[in-house]
């Protein structure tokens, strides 16, 4: 009976394996926290300082660590949604996060960089405020452009809105969108990142979009070469 039961777990991890076996990208994060981490030791004093005058008419708000932190568990689940629904998505979005990812690493190198927005004291006292405290005892205010958190979770969001899994999940695409407002929000009213750190990141995910989700964008230059979109068979399909 044993044997028997042996048998059957060897093809059955096997078939797991293989079914699962897309998850060697994520080894990605391995080199991404190890150069990251060297950044974060290396660049402490000398660097340029990235800001711009809108910075300093921006409120700082401690409530914003709520969206900021919950960034982590959006991320995590648009890549491991799609990890196991649906394995195109799932390249795609790894290709999105992972390249802008390592430009960020790359001009973070070559190109020091820092602010001193963040506030020498709170206004208020209550767990918001600790919360930051320890954000920013944590997470040095250098490497900052283009912004992760912001170009990540444009990623994410149109890494949903771009799938079949969400195409008739609008309550699902909502929330993503109000979520992705409020963590780009938060990386300024936190005092985390410039503006400037926010319009890169948004320029960066333009780009990347229309290398990644290049056969919507190519169908975008159809319709406006065909005219008349609302008669042309390319609409079928298309996500924008």
């Amino acid at each position: 009976m044993q044997l028997l039961e042996t048998k059957k777990t060897k093809p059955n991890l096997k078939a797991l394996f293989y079914k699962y076996r897309h998850a060697w990208v994520l080894s990605y994060g391995i080199l991404y926290l190890a150069w990251f981490a060297y950044l974060e030791q290396a660049v402490t004093k000398k660097f340029h300082i990235i800001t711009m005058p809108v910075d300093l008419k921006i409120p700082f708000c401690e409530y914003f660590i709520i969206p900021y932190l919950l960034w982590f568990v959006y991320i995590a689940f648009g890549v491991m949604y799609f990890f196991f629904r649906q394995k195109e998505d799932y390249y795609k979005i790894c290709a999105f996060l992972f390249t802008g990812m390592t430009l960020f690493l790359i001009v973070s190198t070559v190109y020091p960089n820092g602010h001193y927005l963040r506030p020498y004291e709170f206004e208020h006292e209550n767990l918001c405020t600790e919360l930051v405290r320890w954000l920013y005892r944590t997470d040095t205010p250098t490497n900052l452009f283009p912004s992760i958190h912001v170009y990540n979770s444009l990623g994410v969001h149109i890494a949903l809105t771009h799938s079949e899994c969400f195409q008739h999940k609008k309550a699902s695409r909502l929330v993503s969108f109000i979520l992705c407002v409020l963590i780009i929000l938060s990386t300024m009213f936190l005092k985390q990142h410039s503006v400037f750190d926010v319009l890169t990141a948004f320029g960066l995910a333009a780009v990347m979009y229309c290398v990644v989700y290049r056969e919507a964008y190519k169908k975008v230059l159809v319709l406006l070469r065909l005219g008349k979109p609302e008669k042309s068979p390319v609409l079928h399909g298309l996500r924008l």
